[in-house]
């Protein structure tokens, strides 16, 4: 999808660097999760469900993804 279209509450990470390397993210009018890059405001966004991002979420916490 493309981020620009998606909603107008953009906020930048807390963990995002001054560097450039920014991630944005948003909450859909469905309550839907949007992340973008911020260097791409008009560029693509993943969008998730809750039920999707709590998932995520969680296995980010469990340590479950190799980095």
């Amino acid at each position: 999808m493309n981020g620009a279209d998606l909603s107008d509450g953009w906020r930048k990470s807390s963990f995002s660097s001054g560097a450039g390397e920014c991630v944005e993210f948003a909450r859909g009018a469905g309550g839907e999760i949007m992340i973008r890059d911020s260097k791409d405001p008009s560029g693509p966004a993943l969008v998730f469900t809750p039920r999707e991002w709590r998932a995520f979420v969680k296995g980010v916490r469990n340590d479950e993804f190799d980095v």
